[in-house]
């Protein structure tokens, strides 16, 4: 198996975990069980196993960019950081949709921000923290 043929598949199961999140906020199996827990341990799984079988194959590292670049030319471990990033920011949108519960914000508020954190992490992170700000009055832009 190549790294393109598990870079499809991986990408649809965010991709549908996604959408039963937007679709289903209020149902615990969804919040909970699928995009809170199975579908990151999945994607935490697949990131260790990538990472194991790959890393001691690559040249470069994290203390610099180029350093970075060398290391994502291995296409495994180019995969291996997409994976991450497919967890944690599913992880970020389970807690916006956990979050926004707690706080009683219109989930159409944070449909958007669902979005655009799926595809594009920390932007949609930002936007959810202005309309959690917003919407409570508070300037509390911590995370619990």
């Amino acid at each position: 198996m190549s790294p393109e043929q598990l870079f499809g598949p991986l990408n649809m199961l965010a991709l549908v975990s996604w959408l039963l999140l937007a679709v289903f906020p209020a149902r615990p199996l969804i919040t909970r069980v699928v995009a809170g827990t199975a579908v990151p341990a999945f994607f935490a799984i697949t990131y260790v196993a990538l990472i194991a079988s790959s890393w001691g194959a690559s040249e470069g590292g994290f203390s610099s960019l180029d350093g970075v670049a060398a290391l994502f030319a291995n296409r495994w471990v180019l995969l291996a950081g997409w994976t991450h990033y497919l967890a944690f920011d599913l992880l970020v949108g389970v807690w916006e949709v956990r979050d926004s519960r707690d706080r009683r914000i219109p989930h159409l508020l944070v449909v958007p921000c669902l979005a655009l954190t799926f595809m594009f992490g920390p932007a949609g992170w930002l936007l959810y923290q202005l309309i959690r700000r917003s919407f409570s009055g508070r300037a509390d832009l911590q995370v619990r």
